[in-house]
């Protein structure tokens, strides 16, 4: 997408090559002056807000890390340089929270550097620019895939496996993917004629450990990246996101995305006061914030504990017994963990220190109760987006107490709030729709120009579709949801794509879906259903329905059915009425 920073039409991403222009830096990172000046003007130190722009700026640090853009830098070349030397020894790169098995830092690069020579060597059908569909469990290997497939230039497009046959067809095609990398159970869902890479067959295997070189060579001094040949501008990866309009997109982020917010959380880091710091992976690394945060483990010589397929089985008590276990230091965990967590007994959690929550709204309920629970540990909230990054973060135990927020804007973030009616910038404590520029933000949405046209205004702002404000210390509040996806624990749910499902069973006349308040899911997609003449169709037909063509997490867990849904003369949902058809009805739902 090259134009939507410029002022003329946005034009559509093309994954395999590099759009024209990129995101712009915040002016407050590019020239920040003594005395809280920068040159757009004056920031108030206490909330960000910048007069003379009518936009907020990060009141974090400017980051002494972050490369100029112009230089040529894969995101693995950045991590490579931010590890120490020699390599950590103590502790292992990334852990299964189920078996124990563990991957060293020596052999993490190892297998990566051994994986890039397949690439190189043709080895592997996948060139630069090529784009790499993932669709595999959380394994010990995916990691090492991500950052091999990253370094020679290669696109990553990972995806839930939870998905249909059919919605993983239509992201392949999305995305333009020449190659996938699977395991046995999910192989069956890709389409017929794409390649296909099996991560659990002896072959892959073979390729972890065939460039003959120990672990013991230094790895900072083997080749991990394309060197110059590939630009920060370049796509890195491609995540699957609805957007704002429920309709299931490709976002394309740039290498200078993955590198800006690792940049930032490695500025922010705090070390913890324990000989190990291990972080577990409570958020599944197709996610943007798993994928994020799996990279930033690396990157920051830390231990990532996965929650492989055998961990993850045993729900939220496997959660706790390997945080437990292993004596994490911070969890990454959605909110509906974060609930689970006020419910049961956790256990010693003795090392606990933070858990890091973000992909959905976190009751302030639930928040209060978790302090008092938990005292000695951080409750750390963000916001963020798939085509947005890191937006915000709570750093440390004084931020942590603001119940409600989700922190204070990340490094080298610039927001403005806007007036949901006029579109004018708003000031500090007004509500308006947040919008956001800087480094992380995607280039863009793959093949779509229409979306992308309404994804930025003509100065490059990201619209989030959310209703904001930010306090008067600089803290952002999110109030309401602008678009119209229901947030399912960590997940996007479209309603559009429900009720064409819906629509197509031949006992409903016509159908609408919404999001019905659950403390432990946060959402949960619910249908408003008007029956065909004569038809008797039951809650249960219609959930099952659904849920037979859609992945578990889209399924429909509460039905009400009503006599008409509200619509505008055009035909379109309106959907802020629908609630109110709900006060006559009976509404069977379902177990979470």
């Amino acid at each position: 997408m090259s134009s939507a920073r410029d002022g003329s039409s946005a034009t559509a991403v093309d994954a395999r090559s590099t759009p024209p222009n990129s995101s712009p830096e915040p002016r407050v990172a590019r020239s920040q002056m003594p005395g809280g000046r920068t040159d757009g003007g004056a920031v108030d130190a206490r909330t960000g807000y910048c007069a003379a722009t009518r936009s907020f700026r990060s009141l974090r640090p400017p980051l002494p890390l972050l490369p100029p853009p112009d230089v040529p830098l894969t995101f693995p070349a950045f991590a490579l340089s931010l590890l120490p030397s020699p390599l950590p020894a103590a502790h292992p790169a990334l852990l299964d929270a189920a078996t124990g098995e563990a991957v060293s830092y020596p052999a993490f690069l190892s297998q990566a550097r051994a994986l890039v020579a397949a690439l190189r060597s043709r080895a592997l059908p996948l060139a630069r620019g090529d784009v790499a569909f993932v669709l595999a469990p959380a394994r010990l290997d995916v990691p090492v895939l991500y950052f091999a497939l990253l370094a020679v230039g290669a696109v990553v497009a990972p995806a839930n496996p939870a998905l249909t046959a059919a919605e993983v067809a239509r992201l392949v095609a999305l995305s333009g993917a020449s190659v996938a990398f699977a395991v046995s159970s999910t192989a069956s869902k890709l389409p017929a004629g794409l390649p296909v890479v099996l991560l659990d067959s002896p072959r892959f295997h073979s390729l972890l450990h065939s460039d003959g070189r120990p672990e013991e060579t230094d790895p900072a001094a083997a080749p991990l990246d394309a060197g110059a040949s590939v630009r920060q501008s370049d796509t890195a990866a491609i995540q699957f996101s609805s957007g704002t309009t429920g309709r299931v997109k490709a976002a394309a982020l740039p290498h200078r995305s993955f590198i800006a917010m690792v940049a930032g959380l490695h500025a922010l880091h705090v070390r913890s006061s324990k000989d190990r710091e291990t972080t577990l992976m409570g958020a599944p690394m197709f996610h943007s914030m798993g994928f994020c945060f799996v990279l930033k483990g690396v990157a920051l010589g830390l231990t990532t504990a996965l929650m492989t397929e055998a961990a993850a089985r045993g729900g939220l008590r496997g959660m706790l017994e390997a945080a437990e276990r292993w004596q994490v230091t911070e969890v990454l965990a959605a909110p509906p963990a974060v609930v689970g967590m006020t419910k049961g007994r956790c256990g010693q959690l003795a090392s606990l220190e933070r858990v890091i929550c973000g992909g959905a709204p976190l009751p302030g309920s639930v928040a209060e109760r978790f302090r008092r629970q938990f005292p000695r540990v951080d409750l750390c909230m963000g916001y963020g987006s798939t085509e947005g990054g890191g937006v915000s973060l709570m750093v440390g135990r004084d931020e942590c107490a603001r119940v409600g927020s989700a922190g204070r804007l990340s490094c080298n973030v610039e927001a403005k709030i806007v007036d949901i009616v006029t579109g004018e910038p708003l000031s500090a404590g007004q509500k308006g729709e947040l919008c956001v520029r800087g480094p992380s933000i995607m280039t863009g949405y793959v093949g779509d120009d229409e979306a992308n046209a309404a994804a930025f205004d003509s100065e490059g702002w990201l619209k989030s579709g959310d209703l904001c404000y930010i306090d008067q210390d600089g803290f952002l509040f999110v109030v309401d949801r602008l678009k119209e996806l229901i947030k399912y624990k960590a997940y996007q749910v479209p309603p559009a794509e429900l009720e064409l499902v819906l629509q197509s069973s031949p006992g409903i006349l016509d159908a609408a879906v919404m999001p019905y308040p659950d403390e432990e899911a946060g959402q949960i997609p619910m249908a408003l259903v008007v029956r065909q003449p004569g038809s008797k169709v039951t809650a249960a037909q219609v959930m099952e329905h659904v849920a037979k063509q859609v992945a578990p997490y889209k399924k429909i867990r509460k039905v009400a059915f009503v006599d008409a849904i509200p619509k505008s003369p055009s035909g379109k949902i309106l959907r802020r009425q629908l609630p109110n058809c709900l006060q006559p009805c009976h509404s069977p739902s379902s177990r979470l």
